[in-house]
């Protein structure tokens, strides 16, 4: 904590807290009765979810198990059919895919619309924005 070796040093060898970040997470959670479940993320960026890839358990990924799609380039993942999506959303909705029968989700209104042209919300952004991501970073004013 502190140290300072240079960027480059700095990024190799000071660790973050993990483990206590994730159990203060689970507490605000259990304290605001929001349900915190841990799930592992494993070929979730790798997989294309529109494609719908198979999302291997670590460890256990099949002989041959390639991804349909192929991310090109910082927050952007080409699926089979040459489509561009938002890299970040896609890994996102894979998540969502691990553990949509244990929470009991309904993954079927995700859709090409959501993965290419994610909303910005802009929360501590005090600049005007243009267009539909105007109405989001306003704050409700009432009267």
């Amino acid at each position: 904590d502190g140290i300072e070796l240079g960027k480059k040093t700095n990024q190799e060898f000071v660790q973050i807290p993990t483990a206590r970040l994730k159990n203060r997470i689970e507490q605000l959670c259990e304290q605001y009765g929001i349900q915190f479940v841990e799930t592992e993320e494993s070929y979730t960026s790798k997989a294309s979810f529109l494609d719908n890839d198979s999302l291997p358990v670590f460890g256990s990924k099949p002989e041959g198990w390639t991804p349909s799609g192929k991310r090109v380039k910082r927050g952007m993942y080409r699926t089979k059919n040459g489509e561009f999506v938002n890299a970040d959303a896609n890994g996102a909705a894979n998540i969502l895919r691990k553990v949509e029968i244990q929470l009991g989700f309904d993954l079927a209104k995700v859709c090409r619309a959501f993965l290419t042209a994610p909303s910005r919300v802009f929360l501590w952004n005090s600049k005007k924005t243009k267009g539909r991501d105007a109405a989001l970073a306003r704050p409700a004013v009432s009267s």
